[in-house]
Formats: C-alpha cells, structure tokens, sequence
C-alpha cells in the first residue's frame, strides 16, 4: 500500500486468491492515515470472470445503507440511501456469483463506473491476467475534494462493508475458480511430471471433492444392496457398429469366480448410449441369462440420463484428432466419471474394466492376496493388466475425486491419460503393476467407428491363483548394480527387474527371510524381450539354513543345492518335500563368469503356509 498526496490511497498486490487480496485492502484501510469518505465510490475488479456478452447480468451492487446494516444486522428498505451522502458501489465481473461463467478469462482492460451522486470524485479499476494465469489485481481510489469527516466515522462502515463482502465471496465462489487453474495445471503436467509436489499441493488443496455428483441415475436392472461388498466391477458400454462383447465380459466375471468370491463383488453396467432402444433391448438379454444374479444383488445395470452429460460440441481439438474421435473420448470420460459416481458407496474397492475382456480363474483371490500384501504401504491405482482401462483397482474412497476430475477435464484428452495424471496428483510417482496380468482383452472392433484393434497382453494367465507369496525378507548381491535397477526390483511382484553389470564365478544374489519358512515352488526368470542375451547363462540355485551375522548382515552357513539353471531360468517344484528344514536363504550363485549383462526379471516363491508378516 501507498499513499500518495493529501487524501490520496492506493493498493496494490499481486495474488492468487481472491480473498486474501480483500483482506489486505481491510488491513490496509485501517492501518491508513487517510479517511475514506462515506461518498466515495469504490470500484472493484476482480480476475477470472468471464462478462464479456453478458450485459450487466453478472454484476452486484452494494450501497453504503446495505453495509452499515450488514454491520449492525437491520435490513435496509429498497432504495433508501444511508445518510443522504451518497451510496458504495461494488462491481464484480460477471462470473463470480455464477460459477459456470468462469470457464473463460474476462478480456484484460480498463473499467470505469461513475454516478451522479459521486462527480467529484474519480474512480478506476485495473484487472490485468498474466499469461501464467497468475491474477494481478489494483485498487486505487482518489478523494479530488477536502475530506469533510473523520477517519473514525468513514473507516468503520467500509470496514462493516467488505467483511460483509467477504462472506458473500464465500457463498458463490465454487469449483468454477478452481476449474480453470486446474485445466492450466493439466496443461502443464503435460510437459512437466505430474507428481511434483506442486501439483500435489494445488490437487489436493484446491480440488479435495469429497461429496459425490448429484446425479438422478434410471435403474434399468437390479437395485443395491445395504450391505457393502468387498470389490464393486465397472464395466461402461456403448453400441458398436460391429461385434457386441458385453454379455461375454459379464459371463467370464460370473463363471471365473468361486461361489465364496460372489460373495464378495457386485457388478455395476452403466449402459451409456443414448439410443434407448438399444439400451432397452440389451437389457432384456441381461435380465433373461443373469437374473439369478440380478436377483442375488451381484449385478446392476444404470443409465445416467443425457440432459447431465455436458456440451459435446465445439470441444477442443488437441492432439489434432478429428472432431467426431474427440466428442467419443469426451463423451466417454463423462460415461465413467458417472459410473465411478454412483459406484462410491457399493464397496471398499473399485476394479476399473472394459466391457470386452475375459478374466482370468479366481482373480478376486489373487487381488485380496496383492492388497493384503500391500497394507501399510500407500497407493492409489494398482493395475492388474497394461492395457488401456482395464484392470486397475482404486480404493472406494478415491472415487467422487477421480470421478470430479473426469468431469472437470473431459475435453483435454483421452480418460486413461487422465488416469496417470490422477494417480501422479495424488503422490504415486511410479506405475505399480501386477504380473501376471488378471485380465484380457478379447474384443477385435473397436467401439470407435467399429476400427479393427488387436491388442493382447502377452503376460495375461488363464490361473490367477498362481501368483507367488514371496515371504517377507532381505536381499544382498555382490553383482555391480546398473543405476536404480537394484536387487528387490527382482522380488517384487511389480512389474520391475534387476539389472546388474557382467558377473564373475562366485558371484552371488541372496534372499534371506525375515522368519524361516516352508516354500513349496520355487520359479525365476532372467532375461527380457527386448535384452534376451542378459540371461544368466551358468548358475545355481540354493537354499539355506542356520543364520549367522556378518558385516554385511545376516547369511546362511549352509546350503544345499537344488538345481541348475537352464536358458537362464530354473523352476524346481515340492521343495518342501526335498528339503527336510524351514528355509532361511535363498541363494543364487554364477558358476562361470560372462561378458553379458545380467537382468533378473522375477523371482517367485510360493509358500506351505501363510507368509509370516
């Protein structure tokens, strides 16, 4: 703040948030000399509307009579001016009270406003938007005549006045502000990594949406139940000009799952076409080959009607695709930001699909076993297959979030983007991905124009339930690690891997367990597709017992070989059979030195018993 000649105020600041800006002007006001006469005109303009057009539909006017009364809690009478002196104005550009005229800047420039009762006296507001989206704000008020009261009778009203402004700011300033800093910082995570702390910051302060959307869904079959399940599946499906895989998605879900797991899981369909007639008929195939579950609870199917769905015209071209393939990828960011709505209360966890895959034996197992490995750690998605949209699981409690930030910027880009930016705001800085993948894609049209698409996720197993138990433990290598591929990349069930410079005869890579353990199967991998030759091509595998301390930390002092290792991989079954004592090392030791690097793509363990934790 600044003041100028005699009776002269002017503020000016810089900031992000409309509020803060407004107390700053209360603090300024009254820690100031200079008295603000009663007839003064206050002019405000404050950034991010959007009132171009508009007229004056946007605007609020506020006399000095309606701030002494918010003061001292009376209701001024329409019309009357306080005092006779005059009256304050406040403008606001269009948008603030109507939070949908946000979602376009206010074109920077001078305003002005004057009025009969306040000639003598100049008034001028400056809204400037810098390019980074920051807002620039300037309020400068000038008294022109000799100050004719004191700063005692004048500061008080306007004091009374802007606080009561404040909490009219509060009550119509929504989500339209935090609509566009959001889409500029989207924008921006398309060039810098969307898990920087800034983004996290900005995520999570200022779209922390914890109520769902108020949506009206139709019931087309089934209704929910009051208890929670464990694993709620969303499945959102459209007419295809060629090829309808939805009944089959649905059946593989029912058939590949135990009578225990159905227990567990309800299916939710959004049937998201707005021909009604088609949504009418699949739904009569639904109800006629699944109504026993139907009317066990196990399976919905909803429909969010169209007068919810946002414009699909005249969206945004990016990346440069065509029109129609933009409205398909906005329309169907909307379809499972719906879908994710009305799926929040059905579960503890939400397992994301297309409704085109099959999946594999007894996959509800195989995810309890993958998330009750996980507790204690933190993640948002984990994905159960590499493809697109399916597979990838969310806690429940995620999903009004992921379902306002669909909603928010369903125009930007196609939803499984929208995924990995989510995931990044949220903290998880790296994928976590399971092998084997749960789930497979088995559609060959595309519900885009009916287009041919092939993909396959070559590490999809039909037996989920083999998925390895890895008991808690340690890892030691004396292999010269290559940057950050380290020893427990090989371990994790991740989709990871070690990756060590050419060892030497003698060269090791232990595992040693936090308890001793039965293991019953034993299975590892060295090599990748793309470094085939980084296998280790003479080795051993060994178990151990009896721990000792080193000054490396603890190892076995006995071993006991149980195979060799052939192509660069070994898998020896019922080792519980062939080793008579609980096993607290495994151990596996290069015979011969070799010129190839050395990747360890997997180790598995399967144990007799549940791991110890």
């Amino acid at each position: 703040m600044t003041s100028g000649t005699e009776g002269s105020l002017e503020f000016e600041g810089v900031y992000t948030c409309r509020v803060c800006f407004l107390v700053e002007i209360i603090q300024a006001v009254s820690q100031s000399s200079i008295a603000i006469s009663p007839k003064a005109t206050v002019v405000v303009a404050v950034g991010g509307g959007g009132g171009g057009g508009r007229g004056r539909r946007g605007w609020r006017t506020w006399t000095s009579e309606r701030a002494q009364a918010a003061d001292s809690g009376d209701r001024p009478s329409a019309g009357r001016q306080w005092g006779g002196e005059g009256e304050v104005l406040l403008h606001l550009f269009g948008s603030l009270a109507q939070p949908s005229g946000l979602r376009s800047l206010m074109q920077p420039g001078l305003v002005k406003h004057t009025t009969s009762t306040t000639s003598s006296y100049d008034q001028k507001a400056q809204q400037l938007t810098d390019p980074s989206g920051v807002y620039s704000m300037r309020l400068v008020w000038k008294s022109l005549d000799k100050m004719r009261c004191l700063r005692k009778r004048s500061t008080i009203p306007f004091l009374g006045f802007l606080i009561t402004f404040l909490l009219f700011l509060n009550l119509y300033i929504e989500d339209g502000y935090v609509l566009e800093e959001d889409k500029r910082q989207l924008r921006e995570t398309s060039v810098h990594p969307p898990s920087s702390e800034r983004y996290v910051h900005t995520f999570r302060d200022l779209s922390n949406f914890s109520g769902t959307i108020n949506v009206t869904y139709r019931y087309l079959a089934g209704t929910p139940l009051n208890r929670k399940k464990y694993l709620t599946i969303g499945l959102s499906s459209v007419k295809r000009k060629r090829g309808n895989y939805l009944l089959e998605t649905i059946k593989s879900i029912f058939d590949q799952s135990s009578y225990e797991e159905l227990k567990e899981i309800v299916v939710v369909v959004h049937l998201a076409d707005f021909d009604l007639v088609w949504c009418e008929n699949l739904v009569q195939e639904i109800t006629r080959k699944f109504a026993h579950h139907i009317i066990a609870g196990r399976l919905l199917v909803i429909q969010a009607p169209e007068e919810y769905y946002p414009s699909l015209d005249g969206l945004k071209r990016n990346y440069n695709d065509p029109e129609d393939r933009v409205r398909f990828r906005s329309k169907q960011n909307v379809d499972y930001a719906f879908l994710l709505n009305f799926c929040t209360n059905l579960s503890h966890f939400y397992m994301m699909l297309e409704d085109d895959v099959r999946c594999s034996r007894n996959f509800l197992t195989a995810l309890k076993k993958v998330i009750t490995s996980r507790e204690g750690s933190y993640w948002v998605m984990l994905e159960f297959s590499k493809l697109g949209y399916i597979g990838k699981l969310y806690h429940s409690r995620d999903l009004p979030r992921l379902a306002h930030f669909l909603l928010m910027f369903y125009q930007e880009m196609p939803c499984d983007w929208l995924l990995i930016h989510f995931r990044g705001l949220l903290a998880q800085k790296d994928v976590i991905r399971f092998k084997p993948s749960l789930f497979q894609h088995m559609g060959y049209y595309s519900s885009y124009k009916g287009a041919e698409n092939k993909l396959k996720d070559d590490d999809f197993e039909e037996d989920s339930i083999d998925i390895p138990d890895n008991p808690p433990a340690n890892l030691y290598t004396n292999i010269n690690v290559f940057e950050n591929y380290d020893a427990t990349k090989a371990y994790s069930t991740v989709d990871e891997y070690f990756w060590g410079k050419p060892p030497s005869t003698g060269d090791f890579f232990v595992i040693v367990f936090n308890k001793s353990t039965k293991i019953s199967k034993i299975k590892i991998s060295t090599g990748s597709d793309d470094r085939q030759n980084d296998i280790l091509h003479h080795g051993a595998l060994e178990v151990g017992e009896k721990l000792v301390g080193t000054k490396k930390g603890k190892q076995c002092s006995s071993y006991i070989t149980l195979g060799e290792f052939k192509n660069g991989n070994i898998e020896v079954q019922d080792v519980d059979h062939k080793i008579a004592f609980d096993i607290e090392c495994v151990r596996i030791v290069v015979t011969a030195s070799q010129k190839e690097w050395l990747i360890i793509r997997s180790i598995s363990l399967w144990t007799t018993q549940p791991p110890s934790q």
